[in-house]
């Protein structure tokens, strides 16, 4: 490898010896889950042992394991009993073949989810999964603790079902910690700014690492509308108050640019700056956002 920063070269030989690695991932469990989908192809596999601050987002790393497991990769994880905590260790050999039925994308559903929980509406979402390791499954207690009504109905048997959500007449604040979900945070704390009682958003200090420091650029654009949102360690403070129109920048962050538009349901003249940053993740998202609202 030639350089220490990005851009850098990389020089391949075919393989790789692996081994035990030291990292800290606190950053984003992302480095993790990476180690872990390439070790069984060392020659040694991968011993990865975390150090530092919690390490953020577990259910990704919960997902990653799940499978490989799946595809024949042997995997040892704290919860069997291996090792340290926050070790995790994959022996290398072969990769069995797998048909992946490929769950919807949970966390992209979630600002739909959040478009009825704002405005007293109606929204669906089809083939929800009724067990998931998705982090965005988390959205289904989330709107519950916050006031809305939330039904996930399936055929018997079924291993997915449809997910409807029902606004209340008001949303209430919330104190969570969205440590292992924290890409929910831009989605809850646009519902926190509507709510009608204060929320705290706690263990996301991480996320000024994200796309953009998204904390700041929560507390910058909910204020930027008349919102009181201040940043804590770890976190934001969110005070009801009511909110104008103005132009919402979205950093190119594709969930900032979705927690603008959430606002923009019950603040009138929001415009969300760049709004074709979703299609990092969600292409069509303007589209789909609109046939939603007319419907």
């Amino acid at each position: 490898i030639t350089g220490d920063a990005l851009p850098f070269t990389l020089e391949g030989q075919g393989r790789l010896r692996g081994g035990a690695v030291t990292i800290d991932a606190s950053g984003s469990s992302q480095f993790v889950s990476g180690l872990l989908l390439s070790g069984a192809r060392f020659d040694e596999g991968v011993t990865v042992h975390h150090v530092g601050k919690p390490l953020p987002s577990l259910p990704h790393i919960e997902m990653t394991v799940e499978m490989l497991r799946r595809a024949g990769v042997s995997v040892e994880t704290p919860a069997d009993g291996f090792g340290e905590p926050d070790t995790w260790r994959v022996a290398p050999g072969p990769i069995r073949a797998v048909d992946w039925a490929v769950e919807p994308d949970l966390s992209n559903a979630t600002p739909f989810l959040a478009a009825a929980a704002v405005t007293g509406g109606r929204v669906s979402v089809p083939a929800w999964p009724v067990r998931t390791t998705q982090a965005g499954d988390a959205i289904r207690d989330i709107l519950e603790r916050m006031g809305a009504r939330v039904v996930l109905e399936r055929p018997d048997g079924a291993d997915a079902g449809t997910l409807t959500v029902h606004g209340p007449a008001a949303l209430h604040g919330v104190d969570i910690d969205l440590h292992d979900v924290g890409e929910l945070a831009p989605t809850v704390a646009a519902l926190a700014a509507l709510a009608d009682s204060p929320s705290r958003l706690r263990g996301i200090a991480h996320l000024r690492g994200h796309e953009t420091d998204r904390l700041a650029a929560l507390a910058a654009e909910i204020n930027r509308l008349g919102g009181k949102v201040t940043e804590t360690d770890d976190g934001l403070a969110i005070e009801p108050a009511p909110l104008r129109g103005g132009r919402w920048h979205s950093y190119a962050d594709h969930r900032m640019a979705t927690a603008g538009a959430i606002l923009g349901l019950r603040a009138p003249g929001v415009t969300v700056a760049d709004i074709d940053t979703t299609a990092k993740t969600l292409p069509g998202f303007a589209t789909m956002w609109e046939r939603m609202v007319q419907s």
